[in-house]
C-alpha cells in the first residue's frame, strides 16, 4: 500500500525556470522529481500548492507525493536533500493521509514582496528584493493596500484573467505594507491567488508610492474588472511564497526535520 507525503521546500529561485516541470529547463519540481528517482529507482510525481515563475522564491512552498512504501520522514528529508543543490531544500518531511492534497487541502497562502528603496541598488539584495530609488509614499501605499482588503473580484490584477478556471473573486484577509529603514514589505494573505496577482498588486501599489496613481484609484481599478497598464506586473526577485496553511493534520501522522 502507498504512502503519501508532505513537504516544506524552501528554495531561492534565481537559477530556475519557475517550479512547474519544461523540457530542458531547470525547474524546482524537477529537481525534487530528480532527487525521489535517485533514492526510489522509479519516478516519483510532486505535486505543488501552486506554481511559482521564474525567479521568485519560497521559504514554505508545500508539496506531496505517493511512495510505493513508507520509509521514515526523517529518512526521506536526508536522502531527498543529499541530491538537491545548496538553493533547494526540504525543510520539513511528514506522512499525510491518502486525501491530501497540497493544492485542493490549503485554506489559504501568504506572500511576502520584498522593496529596498535607497539611491544605489545593493548588490548583496539584487536577487531578494525589487529595487526602488525614488521615495516611496508608504503611508499612501497602506491607504490603497487598505482598500484592496476584503473579498473582491480580483481580474484587474490577474495578468491572465480568463485562464481562471474557479474565476477571480478571492478573499484577501490582509494586505500590509510596512516600512522598516530602506526596507518595504508588502505582505498579503488570502484564500487563494490569481495568476500573478501578488506581483499585480505590489506593482500597483508601487505605483501608487511613486505618485504616479491616488490610493482611491484602488476601488476604480477593482470595478472595472480590466487589466490595464494601471496594473503593472512588478519584477519577480521580490517575491517570495512564505507560508500555506491548511487544517490540521492527524497528530498521528509524524514530522521531521
Amino acid at each position: 500500500m502507498s504512502q503519501r507525503y508532505k513537504i516544506v521546500i524552501a528554495y531561492d529561485g534565481t537559477a530556475y525556470a519557475g517550479w512547474q516541470v519544461q523540457p530542458g529547463r531547470r525547474t524546482i519540481q524537477g529537481e525534487i522529481e530528480h532527487a525521489l528517482q535517485q533514492i526510489t529507482g522509479s519516478h516519483v510525481r510532486v505535486e505543488s500548492s501552486g506554481r511559482t515563475d521564474r525567479g521568485v522564491h519560497a521559504r514554505g512552498q508545500v508539496a506531496h507525493f505517493d511512495l510505493p512504501s513508507a520509509m521514515p520522514p526523517a529518512k526521506l528529508l536526508i536522502g531527498i536533500n543529499s541530491f538537491l543543490d545548496d538553493d533547494i531544500r526540504i525543510m520539513r518531511a511528514a506522512q499525510a493521509p491518502s486525501d491530501f492534497h497540497a493544492r485542493f487541502s490549503a485554506t489559504g497562502k501568504e506572500y511576502r514582496y520584498f522593496i529596498r528603496n535607497e539611491p544605489v541598488r545593493d548588490p548583496f539584495a539584487r536577487a531578494y528584493a525589487a529595487w526602488m530609488y525614488g521615495t516611496l509614499d508608504v503611508p499612501a501605499m497602506q491607504q490603497a493596500a487598505k482598500v484592496l482588503e476584503g473579498r473582491h473580484d480580483f481580474a484587474a490584477f490577474a495578468a491572465n484573467p480568463k485562464r481562471e478556471v474557479d474565476g477571480t473573486v478571492r478573499c484577501l484577509y490582509e494586505l500590509r505594507v510596512t516600512q522598516r529603514s530602506a526596507d518595504i514589505m508588502i505582505r498579503a494573505k488570502g484564500d487563494g491567488f490569481l495568476y500573478k496577482m501578488v506581483r499585480s498588486l505590489a506593482g500597483f501599489l508601487i505605483r501608487v508610492g511613486r505618485g504616479e496613481l491616488k490610493p482611491e484609484m484602488a476601488h476604480t481599478i477593482l470595478a472595472s474588472k480590466l487589466r490595464t497598464a494601471r496594473v503593472p506586473t512588478a519584477m519577480p526577485e521580490g517575491l517570495f511564497l512564505w507560508k500555506v496553511y491548511y487544517r490540521p493534520i492527524k497528530s498521528s501522522m509524524l514530522d521531521a526535520g
